[in-house]
């Protein structure tokens, strides 16, 4: 099994990989099928199924597959050219993406929010169609969007289409238990091995400038969100917190009035700064998803700024490592709020985060194993149930949370020498039991929990 570590870090947009990056994609995939195609097309429409129709407003999932549809892709997104991308669309009532003819196009009626017929394959279904210049639908898919940016379409997720594509890797785990294994055998880290299958896809180069600029755009994301207030969008009238948090503690570094337990203000606050962005459709990098994507980030931000000795020289090592996790928790379970609950997305990120610390302060693969699990066991049963659809509450904070626990996860597993009585794969196969047991309303729909609990929303 092989999930590359561009696969598990994306750089895209928010507020959501699963329910606006992903739309986006499959969007652009229909697009290509329709360039590949002999017919001569007049038109696109689309419907929204599932929990992509129930939260897609608060998700910006409109606004992603009309963009979509008109040739926008989440790894060149221009937010600028975007906005007047829409404003020609809506006055034009069309779309005109490269290599096609100018398509007739109203989101007002094109683009339809299904609420009351969910796909069968996933929680995240969607329907793109192409009709002929006398208004008949002449190609249509339906596609899945499965978590992280990943998309497949109705046949690929009925074949069981696994991301793994190519020639064999040198070290081919599927479990932790195999990855554990061949650790020993081969005398290697996680983070050696995760680099040689690497390689072995991308080549050197290729690999050093993709996990350089993984790292540089999630370190700008910080820097943007510590440096920046005012009002997030979309109607709650939240307000970004980070960059007031953050000036606080710059002012009390220095003068001896902090309690020791500030040092968790500092983990949440470099998460919060990336959630804030992330839910004002700025650019993130999925870690694995966009509504946990100030996790990684954030422990990175710590090692680097408040552990001694810590060096820029390891931070590959992390991302290789968490990626690792990560690629073992989508291939065993789920990173789809919509398909197992917050406990998919945020308890995915803090596992990842907590065995990537693990490793950069010298764990063992056995130790980065446990640091994964107790990060992971402690989000079990975690709901998603995002207020108004939106990823913001209670998404922001608990990204700084869920750095808190894995920065404490990856501590637990380094004082101890790498046995502990859950294994990992047990650990994640629970999760995707309790994800299948959860009900509907706590999955991404904000139909329960929060969602329908705070007034005046």
């Amino acid at each position: 099994m092989f999930l590359s570590v561009f696969d598990m870090f994306k750089v895209g947009i928010g507020p959501s990989s699963s329910h606006t990056m992903g739309p986006m994609v499959a969007a652009a995939l229909f697009l290509d099928k329709m360039r590949a195609s002999p017919f001569v097309f007049g038109g696109v429409k689309g419907s929204l199924h599932g929990s992509l129709a129930f939260t897609g407003v608060g998700h910006a999932t409109d606004r992603a597959t009309i963009l979509g549809l008109a040739g926008f892709v989440p790894e060149t997104y221009d937010h600028d050219l975007a906005e007047e991308a829409l404003g020609k669309i809506h006055a034009t009532q069309s779309v005109s993406p490269d290599g096609l003819p100018t398509l007739k196009f109203d989101p007002k009626t094109d683009l339809v929010f299904d609420y009351d017929h969910p796909l069968s394959g996933h929680a995240n279904g969607m329907i793109l169609m192409a009709t002929d210049p006398q208004g008949d639908i002449i190609l249509q898919e339906t596609y899945y969007s499965i978590g992280g940016g990943f998309v497949l379409t109705e046949d690929e997720l009925a074949q069981g289409k696994a991301s793994d594509e190519g020639d064999p890797v040198p070290f081919p785990f599927k479990s932790a238990a195999e990855m554990l294994e061949m650790a020993k055998s081969s005398g290697k880290s996680i983070a050696d091995m995760k680099r040689s299958n690497e390689i072995s896809r991308n080549g050197v180069q290729k690999f050093g400038q993709g996990t350089a600029r993984i790292w540089q755009v999630m370190n700008d994301c910080i820097e943007r969100g510590l440096a920046t207030d005012g009002i997030l969008p979309g109607g709650l009238n939240v307000r970004r917190r980070a960059k007031g948090i953050y000036d606080e503690l710059m002012a009390e570094r220095g003068m001896n009035l902090s309690a020791p337990h500030t040092i968790n203000d500092w983990m949440s606050v470099y998460a919060m700064a990336v959630n804030e962005e992330n839910a004002a459709g700025g650019q993130v990098v999925t870690a694995p998803t966009n509504g946990a994507a100030g996790v990684v980030p954030a422990v990175i931000r710590y090692y680097l700024d408040h552990v001694p000795g810590a060096t820029q020289s390891k931070i590959e090592d992390f991302l290789l490592t968490a990626a690792a996790i990560g690629g073992l928790v989508k291939f065993n379970a789920s990173i789809s709020g919509a398909e197992a609950g917050c406990q998919a997305e945020v308890g995915s990120a803090a596992a990842m985060a907590a065995a990537g610390l693990c490793a950069v302060m010298g764990g063992t693969p056995e130790q980065v194993e446990n640091a994964a699990e107790i990060a992971l066991e402690h989000h079990l049963g975690m709901t998603c149930d995002p207020v108004k659809g939106l990823v913001q509450v209670p998404c922001i904070e608990r990204n700084g949370l869920g750095a808190i626990k894995a920065v404490s996860a990856a501590s637990l597993a380094l004082r101890g020498d790498g046995q502990h009585f859950v294994p990992l794969d047990a650990c994640i196969e629970t999760m995707r039991q309790t994800g299948a047991d959860m009900h509907e309303k706590y999955k991404e729909t904000s139909l329960g929990g929060l969602a329908v609990n705070i007034p005046n929303c």
